[in-house]
């Protein structure tokens, strides 16, 4: 079977795929501005709100060439904090379009 670059074998039925970012188990808790992880580990949600939006696309495949495919580093909006965060891909898992969305596919695709 013959791929594109954004497209994966499992697209033929109408699937697709997202890269893991977390662990079973993970949770949080919100004290004040900071969100805390266990143990002792927290950072603050104004560097949680700079990640946010850039989760769903690194869940996403992506072009080598892509900046998404190669940037990970994201840092912390506020001027006075010195933390960085990389988003590492973990794993994948694959979805069915049918299972996460009421929305029909346009006609041409599949499922």
């Amino acid at each position: 079977m013959t791929t594109t670059v954004n497209e994966s074998p499992a697209s033929a039925d109408g699937g697709f795929e997202l890269y893991d970012g977390a662990r079973v188990g993970d949770y949080f808790e919100l004290h004040g501005e900071m969100l805390k992880l266990p143990p002792g580990q927290g950072f603050s949600i104004y560097s949680l709100a700079a990640l946010l939006p850039l989760l769903p696309a690194k869940q996403r495949m992506t072009d080598p060439h892509d900046w998404m495919s190669t940037d990970a580093e994201v840092a912390c909006p506020d001027p006075h904090c010195p933390t960085r965060f990389r988003i590492t891909r973990t794993g994948r898992r694959y979805f069915r379009r049918s299972d996460v969305t009421a929305v029909v596919p346009p006609d041409g695709c599949t499922k």
